[in-house]
Order: structure tokens, then sequence, then C-alpha cells
């Protein structure tokens, strides 16, 4: 099993954090995601 380089970890955990602000730039996209969610309540 290889081992992940150290600088992995962070640039991953910043891709995550842009794409989750990138979804905040797109309200629309967010009350999707919200009302399909709810959908299955």
């Amino acid at each position: 099993m290889k081992r992940w380089p150290v600088w992995a970890g962070p640039v991953l955990a910043l891709a995550v954090l842009l794409l989750v602000f990138s979804f905040y730039t797109r309200p629309d996209f967010l009350l999707t995601v919200a009302n399909q969610l709810w959908s299955c309540f």
C-alpha cells in the first residue's frame, strides 16, 4: 500500500472547501439540493 504524500491531506481539504464555497455563490443550486433532500422525508 502506497503512503500518501504529506501535502495530499491539506490539498484535498482545500479543494473540498473551495468546492463548498463555490456552491454558496449559486443559491439556486443549494435550494434545489435542499428541496430534493426534504422530499425524501
